[in-house]
């Protein structure tokens, strides 16, 4: 095996952002989350604050969206969105491009639109993916973006939110690491759901992927490895969450 159980584990960003998902299953996903000691819990803005209470002493991020899941917001809600999360905790902020805005070649107002969520999440010493949503776009639309998100310092570019018509392909993956400047990583979102798929797009140089099939695919991560596996049920029946 050409990697630790550790390096797996944190490429995972656990997903906890269907809106009907109830205070129980958030509870129960950020208890997974620390008991596989993932990169970070990406859970609903408004559970942020307890998410990092939770996780406050872990290794585990507390993450959230903006602008989510369509990205038509204005500026200001996203700015003030960001600054919110900022204020409850948050540590890496996933926002959504304005998708209206980049079919429209309006990039002024794209690039705005990023920056405006980049300023607020930096100058408190936090990082932001870029969603593009890339079901939605063309190759030149992604690249254009790819070098908007590396002008402005953005953290990570990622692919989708796992609410449009389509997720991570290993092309879109492939031309967002090549159009990328070397620093900016790279996330994938939607349909990597088992451990052969997230060493797929290791290899192309994903760092992070979002997923909710976190718990099946560290199990088999530790099976490979011949590692303990974690009996997850048996914390969660000793849980005082």
């Amino acid at each position: 095996m050409d990697y630790r159980y550790e390096e797996i584990a944190k490429m995972l960003d656990h997903s906890l952002l269907q809106p009907f998902l109830k205070t129980e299953t958030l509870e129960a996903g950020i208890s997974l989350a620390l008991a596989y000691d993932v990169a970070s819990v990406c859970i609903l803005p408004y559970y942020v604050k307890r998410c990092a209470d939770r996780l406050a002493g872990s290794t585990v991020q507390t993450s959230t969206t903006i602008g989510f899941p369509h990205g038509g917001h204005t500026t200001a809600i996203k700015a003030a969105e960001a600054q919110q999360a900022i204020d409850d905790g948050c540590q890496e902020l996933d926002m959504v491009v304005n998708i209206s805005k980049v079919l429209s070649g309006d990039w002024d107002y794209v690039t705005r639109d990023i920056k405006a969520v980049i300023d607020v999440a930096h100058a408190a010493g936090q990082k932001v993916k870029v969603i593009f949503e890339n079901c939605y776009l063309d190759a030149d639309q992604k690249s254009r973006l790819c070098a908007i998100c590396s002008e402005l310092g953005a953290d990570w570019v990622k692919t989708s939110t796992g609410y449009g018509t389509g997720g991570a392909t290993l092309e879109d993956l492939q031309l967002m690491r090549e159009k990328s400047a070397a620093e900016v990583q790279v996330k994938a979102a939607g349909g990597v759901r088992d451990l052969d798929r997230l060493l797929e797009v290791r290899e192309l140089g994903v760092t992070r992927v979002g997923a909710s099939a976190t718990q099946t695919i560290l199990d088999e991560c530790r099976r490979r490895l011949k590692l303990e596996p974690i009996d997850f049920d048996e914390l969660k029946n000793t849980s005082s969450y």
